[in-house]
């Protein structure tokens, strides 16, 4: 998130004093950037910088998730790992919009309020990869309809005994690592899987502006709440990303230039 200082030639997309937003940049650790005015995304002045910076990356991810990869009915349960984090609160609130029931996993007892503020209908506390069974005692024997599993390889095989009928495995989160090597014919019960990307929901500036557009709307009408989890100095850097990684953060934490 900033304000465009300058433009080439032939750019008539942003102007020179504009608050725009980006969802991702090499080098977007700094005061100032050059960036493709094509990635950039005009901010609504009813939104504000904080909100703006972070509903970009995980806004988008989220809507793809509920939208484009797996299209969220009204019922479908829906199983969110990292409920109470910056993905999981967005995703929890936009499959909510869509007449959806959410089971929520989260790492600790902390964060079960902030997972239910969100929406959840259900919150299961766990960090072994044991939540399979409560996940199917939820949903009365059957399993869920989708899951949303960005947490690594401890989780993978229970989100897999998670999902019902042809139901749908929702992939993400290349930091932690895959699940290695899979035989396609061993996947039980005539399930889908595949990786989700972003990239994928907003591969042309156009759908980048309108889907960017849609998130500043739901916020604007109090339909999206984006919860900012903390904020530090740019200097600051390495404690943000020692605490994120230290599992007692929620929402999303922001650099401060």
């Amino acid at each position: 998130m900033g304000r465009v200082l300058a433009v080439g030639n032939g750019v008539n997309s942003v102007q020179p004093g504009q608050r725009v937003a980006w969802v991702y940049a090499r080098g977007s650790y700094a005061e100032r950037i050059s960036l493709l005015a094509d990635g950039l995304v005009p901010v609504p002045d009813a939104i504000d910088d904080h909100t703006a910076a972070a509903v970009m990356m995980q806004g988008l991810t989220a809507s793809h998730f509920a939208t484009n990869f797996y299209s969220v009915q009204p019922e479908d349960v829906a199983l969110v790992h990292a409920a109470a984090g910056g993905v999981g609160l967005l995703l929890t609130q936009i499959i909510k919009l869509r007449s959806g029931r959410v089971i929520g996993r989260v790492s600790n007892q902390d964060k079960v309020a902030v997972a239910k503020d969100a929406g959840a209908d259900h919150v299961i506390v766990d960090t072994e990869g044991q939540f399979a069974r409560e996940a199917i005692r939820l949903t009365g024997g059957e399993g869920v309809h989708v899951v949303y599993d960005g947490s690594g390889p401890v989780t993978f095989r229970a989100s897999l005994e998670s999902l019902r009928r042809c139901g749908t495995f929702c992939w993400y989160g290349p930091v932690l690592g895959g699940p290695g090597s899979l035989d396609i014919m061993s996947l039980p019960r005539s399930i889908k899987i595949g990786y989700a990307s972003f990239l994928d929901h907003v591969y042309t500036p156009m759908l980048l502006r309108t889907h960017s557009a849609q998130l500043f709307d739901w916020i604007a009408r109090g339909l999206l709440n984006v919860r900012i989890g903390g904020t530090y100095p740019l200097a600051e850097a390495s404690r943000a990303h020692a605490d994120m990684e230290s599992r007692t953060t929620t929402g999303k934490l922001l650099l401060i230039p």
